[in-house]
């Protein structure tokens, strides 16, 4: 396997080693402890995560942008879990953007 493709399969592990603390204890696994205290949390972790991605880009510090960045990724596949929502769905969304202008697919979002 190319180091791409085994690049590409990290979110898949980190999503099945989330989904696997599922009902975890809260006091061995963060994961569990954020499952635990429902969606409302994690979502707030995520915009969080979020708002502090945004500041390590704004300065210019590639490493903690990749921090952040894997932060907010980690944050976001929790969500997921938590809202039953397989990674495969979000693969296809985006494999069905794939080659539509970014402009022309908001548009299509208005007139659905």
């Amino acid at each position: 396997m190319s180091n791409a493709q085994e690049n590409a399969l990290v979110l898949e592990r980190l999503f099945a080693v989330i989904e696997s603390r599922k009902g975890g204890d809260p006091d061995n696994s963060y994961t569990a402890k954020l499952l635990s205290r429902g969606t409302e949390k994690i979502a707030q972790k995520v915009g969080e995560e979020a708002v502090e991605t945004v500041i390590a880009a704004l300065g210019g510090d590639r490493d903690a942008l990749a921090g952040e960045s894997a932060d907010l990724l980690y944050h976001l596949l929790v969500l997921w879990a938590d809202r039953g929502l397989d990674p495969a769905v979000v693969w296809q969304v985006l494999a069905e953007r794939e080659g539509i202008s970014g402009i022309a697919e908001k548009e299509s979002r208005k007139t659905s």
